[in-house]
């Protein structure tokens, strides 16, 4: 009895540790429209990947073995790169409330993929939740002047669906290696690919004053590398279907952050929504309750060698 009440402490402060990641990540646009240049989106998104990738397998001394180079790379470019610019795409050519919504499919896409992909089976419950995540983020973000572009719609559902097998194959492929060296590895596949998509989009960085050089520095490393070593960690021992849906809290937070510091309003029906998103993140947390996998530092399986 005591050992089953420690398992389910256990669970709890992993959901919680993982949940930070996308309360984090909720502070992304904040930071990005205060505090970085306007126009560079992209510049933004390689600046959080690639020098936090750097610092991670600098600091582990590991590189991928065998296959892992190419899973890397896939990982890499589907939670990171290939995620990050879609999201781009999406933002410039949908209201920021359509593209939210789009993005809050992934919990929906991972609940139905998951049997086939990670033999995990998604009960009713799961994908209940994901649905009425879905309702809660449309009635948090959504305005009357809904404008649909088609390529963007692409890229939004584009996004979601790269998110989602991400984490179903961060989910069925394992953790080779420690883990500060897996994410290591996927964040420098990802800023890999964005450097040279934004040099192409956006042209040469701009001079960076101090203020963008604090911005830019908060997202490589508490938005970044802190926010998915969090998140691969709990996507490697937690069902995967709860961990999908605690990705729902990031517009509650971006929400709550316009209110808090720049004073937008919040209507009873953003309220509701935000309410709904929150119910449905505790719901999902029902599905599949069983104990977290060990989750070591050590490498599970393949091999790994150091840089030196």
């Amino acid at each position: 009895m005591r050992h089953d009440a420690s398992v389910l402490r256990g669970t709890q402060v992993l959901t919680l540790t993982t949940a930070l990641a996308p309360l984090v990540w909720g502070t992304t646009y904040l930071t990005t429209t205060e505090l970085l240049p306007p126009d560079r989106p992209l510049l933004a998104a390689a600046l959080r990947a690639l020098p936090a990738g750097l610092l991670l397998v600098a600091w582990t001394r590991l590189l991928p073995q065998g296959s892992w180079w190419w899973r890397a790379a896939v990982l890499g470019t589907l939670n990171i790169g290939g995620f990050f610019a879609l999201l781009f795409v999406a933002a410039y050519r949908l209201p920021g409330g359509i593209a939210a919504v789009v993005g809050a499919l992934t919990p929906v896409l991972v609940a139905l993929v998951a049997p086939r992909l990670t033999g995990e089976r998604s009960s009713p419950t799961a994908l209940v939740a994901a649905l009425l995540g879905l309702v809660g983020v449309a009635l948090l973000v959504l305005r009357s002047e809904v404008v649909l572009d088609p390529l963007g719609l692409l890229a939004g559902l584009g996004g979601a669906v790269s998110m989602s097998f991400g984490v179903l194959l961060t989910k069925r492929w394992g953790r080779p290696a420690p883990l500060l060296a897996f994410t290591g590895w996927q964040l420098l596949a990802g800023g890999l690919l964005l450097v040279p998509l934004a040099l192409a989009v956006e042209g040469a960085p701009p001079p960076l004053d101090p203020t963008a050089v604090a911005g830019y520095t908060y997202l490589a490393l508490v938005g970044t590398a802190l926010a998915y070593a969090l998140w691969f960690r709990g996507v490697a021992a937690l069902p995967v279907a709860r961990v999908a849906a605690l990705g729902l809290l990031s517009p509650v937070v971006a929400a709550a952050a316009g209110w808090l510091v720049l004073e937008q309003s919040l209507t009873p029906l953003q309220l509701t929504g935000a309410t709904i998103v929150i119910a449905a993140v505790a719901l999902a947390q029902l599905h599949g309750r069983t104990p977290p996998r060990p989750s070591p530092d050590a490498p599970t399986s393949g091999r790994t060698r150091h840089l030196t």
